[in-house]
């Protein structure tokens, strides 16, 4: 989201008479940033192969996505949330504001282990949403501040560098950062609800035996694979923040 600006700050900073102080631990967290995106790259193309693999596999309940999700729905005594049909691929999500379950195209009415995982790990959220789970409502309460935080941070880190340049006063770069932060905060957040909500999908799974044996343990691994690429993202937006800390640190006299 915000790697533009690093070629803008080491461009500013190497037009400094001081570039020979320039930080090893912000080269190092550049090259972090880099091998991050690039586990991050793999990580989606495996999720990618998992997904397509166990989307041929067919569990012997033959229910498809929705009628999964409908079920989980009825067994939790959540009456409230629609299942619902939407375009695209892994595009499936949990929409609190609608009430309403929402399922991709090879979701929806497919049969396969893999449907039944990602309408169930969509459930969960439905379910967390129901009992209050507190990552999720804290998750919620960041989405209009995070919203703001990304679209103004870059601008105000520009303008926060063109201040340094002048009046050495950091206050609207440590500003930025913090916007910055926040962004990496929501992701830290997502893990817990990312994760419990594939726990509640797979636990729901076994114990109303729509999928039992090795389809179970195909659909822990798709569902794990998903969780990882949270993990990523988290560790993308930690390392970004450091980051653009080390290279303001390191442009001080």
């Amino acid at each position: 989201m915000y790697q533009p600006l690093i070629v803008l700050l080491q461009a500013g900073y190497y037009a400094e008479p001081h570039a020979a102080r320039y930080d090893a631990a912000t080269m190092g967290m550049f090259v972090l940033i880099i091998a991050i995106g690039v586990i991050g790259f793999l990580v989606q193309a495996r999720l990618q192969s998992v997904f397509k693999k166990y989307s041929k596999v067919q569990f012997p309940g033959g229910m498809t996505g929705a009628e999964v999700a409908e079920k989980m729905l009825r067994d939790n005594n959540i009456h409230n949330v629609k299942v619902t049909h939407v375009g695209g691929q892994l595009t499936d999500h949990f929409n609190p504001q609608t009430m309403t379950v929402n399922l991709s195209d090879s979701v929806y009415s497919s049969t396969s282990v893999a449907a039944a995982a990602v309408a169930a790990h969509e459930c969960g959220h439905a379910v967390q949403h129901a009992r209050g789970y507190a990552p999720l409502v804290l998750r919620s309460q960041l989405v209009p501040v995070v919203q703001f935080a990304s679209s103004a941070a870059t601008w105000v880190i520009i303008l926060g560098l063109v201040i340094l340049a002048t009046t050495q006063n950091e206050v609207l770069c440590w500003i930025g950062v913090g916007l910055i932060a926040m962004s990496a905060l929501f992701s830290i957040v997502t893990l817990p609800v990312e994760y419990n909500a594939s726990a509640r999908a797979l636990e729901w799974l076994q114990a109303s035996r729509t999928i039992q044996g090795i389809q179970l343990t195909q659909a822990k691994e798709a569902l794990s694979w998903a969780a990882r690429t949270y993990l990523v993202a988290a560790l993308s937006a930690i390392a970004s923040v450091l980051y653009y800390v080390f290279l303001i640190l390191g442009r001080r006299d």
